[in-house]
């Protein structure tokens, strides 16, 4: 089965256009790509981390609707974090997102790309059909 490149590549406050998809399908699964808390202008949000945070979950959200999916689907995700001491309150909201099941994951502390205090990437499984 081939894969399927969904989402156009993202633009940020720069203007210029990021070399990867927001999501690709392999077959019933869906690797998101990154979600740094960019809004729709591609700058990052200003509120600390509960506010980067949201916006990085509804971010992650919509680059799962491509491939008609949701974070109900998502089995896995990798957190960066650019202060550890943020952990207690990202974990509050992150927890916010995931009611009904909570996916396997991984948190590190980690420099980020741009000036953001998260990035979250999943992979989820959602059976094409």
């Amino acid at each position: 089965m081939p894969l399927e490149y969904l989402g156009n590549p993202p633009a940020a406050s720069d203007r210029q256009v990021r070399p990867f998809s927001p999501a690709v399908r392999a077959g019933d699964f869906i690797y998101v790509s990154g979600q740094v808390p960019g809004n729709a202008q591609g700058e990052i949000v200003v509120g600390g981390i509960e506010a980067q945070t949201r916006q990085v979950m509804e971010n992650l959200k919509a680059a799962l609707a491509l491939a008609g999916a949701t974070l109900d689907d998502v089995c896995k995700c990798n957190c960066w974090l650019h202060d550890a001491r943020d952990f207690g309150a990202f974990n509050r909201i992150y927890l916010e997102y995931f009611p009904n099941g909570k996916p396997a994951r991984s948190t590190t502390e980690a420099r980020l790309m741009v000036d953001a205090k998260v990035e979250i990437d999943v992979i989820a499984y959602k059976p094409k059909g």
